[in-house]
């Protein structure tokens, strides 16, 4: 009798561990084609890349060299670098008035790439800060007004600018991501010129990796604009997590 209540007890705990097992084999089955996909278009280049940045690699070469840190510490004295960082950060100047020779004068140039990324963006942050307008519950906006905050500009301060942090977190991030990752308009508009006053990273790390066939740099090169990258966005995350309200 004992033995039966037993088996009988068993039987169905025996039954939900296979079927979380089926599950758990299920889930990985469905979540395979993905990790195999981000493991050779994003893991697998990465870790080559990590590979490359650390030899004398140049584009057709036969042999490779070993080079240890070499790359970084050339990295760390390279105007270039120096000045592609300078060049991401830059800020818009006053244009005047008149004619202005906006792709052909250093002091315009930039701030000129910079309006053609703002208009890049507008129509995608729009699209975010639309969307997290239609997530703000409307009673909210009724409780506030019976608590007193009968105007819109109120009600904006209260309520909406509060309850928008998330997406303008997200937004600020992921625009400064896109301004570090800025190659296309340069390399077809101004290629760094004129006198250099355009030249970002990328742009840098595609001229020694593709015209002057440095691969080990530039994968040098990329590496740091990855960790700064990296820890630029984890430092504007700690600052303004702190304001948002979830």
């Amino acid at each position: 009798m004992t033995s039966a209540v037993a088996i009988a007890v068993s039987a169905p705990v025996a039954r939900r561990d296979r079927q979380r097992l089926i599950e758990k084999l299920a889930g990985c089955s469905f979540a395979f084609p993905a990790f195999l996909l981000l493991l050779l278009t994003n893991l697998v280049p990465l870790g080559v890349l990590i590979y490359l940045s650390f030899t004398n690699y140049e584009l057709g070469a036969l042999d490779t060299r070993f080079l240890g840190l070499d790359n970084f510490r050339k990295a760390l004295t390279d105007p270039v670098l120096r000045r592609s960082l300078a060049n991401v950060n830059g800020v818009l100047r006053a244009m005047g008035f008149g004619e202005i020779a906006f792709l052909s004068e250093p002091a315009y140039v930039l701030p000129t790439l910079a309006a053609i990324g703002i208009w890049q963006l507008v129509g995608f942050n729009m699209v975010l800060f639309l969307a997290g307008l239609s997530a703000i519950p409307r009673d909210l906006y009724e409780a506030a007004e019976i608590d007193g905050c009968r105007s819109g500009i109120d009600r904006f301060l209260t309520i909406t600018w509060p309850l928008l942090g998330p997406t303008t977190m997200f937004v600020i991030i992921t625009t400064s991501i896109t301004a570090f990752k800025v190659f296309d308009t340069v390399a077809v508009m101004t290629r760094g010129g004129p006198m250099g006053s355009s030249e970002v990273l990328l742009y840098a790390i595609y001229l020694e990796g593709y015209q002057y066939f440095h691969m080990g740099y530039a994968a040098a090169l990329t590496l740091i604009f990855l960790a700064f990258v990296l820890l630029f966005s984890i430092l504007q995350t700690l600052v303004l997590e702190r304001r948002v309200h979830y």
